[in-house]
């Protein structure tokens, strides 16, 4: 399961779509319809919101707008209404840890996303996400 943190807009068109299926599931997590992935890493920055499915449902909102701008054809039926404007704070060494992560990918898969990348100083993240107060090393 990889929920980034990162705003969509970074991921190619195999990661758009596997972060949709991915986030679909982690709600279903953090709302305890399934037995798997309750202790997944990936799922601890939405538990500091006082709603994690909640939080994840605004994370879905975000990730869909991404799929409209691309005219993927996800089914925003699967987003519930509930949002929240409570944001969560993520640390900057995690951010530029998943920038790496993501470099490595696309560098393989997409060679115009990752020539993009290569020029971003300060990534943007999905709304849900402020950077946390803390500074890199």
């Amino acid at each position: 399961m990889r929920l980034w943190t990162l705003h969509p807009k970074y991921l190619d068109c195999k990661g758009l779509v596997a972060l949709w299926r991915e986030s679909l599931l982690a709600r279903k997590v953090l709302e305890g319809k399934t037995v798997g992935y309750r202790h997944h890493p990936q799922l601890d920055r939405f538990r500091t919101h006082k709603n994690p499915p909640v939080a994840v449902n605004t994370y879905l909102l975000y990730v869909f707008m991404e799929s409209q701008k691309r005219c993927y054809k996800f089914n925003n039926k699967k987003i519930k209404n509930k949002h929240t404007r409570k944001r969560i704070f993520v640390d900057e060494k995690i951010i530029f840890d998943e920038m790496d992560v993501l470099k490595t990918k696309l560098k393989v898969r997409d060679h115009k996303r990752y020539d993009i990348l290569m020029k971003v100083k300060r990534p943007e993240l999905n709304p849900i996400f402020l950077y946390s107060k803390k500074r890199r090393n």
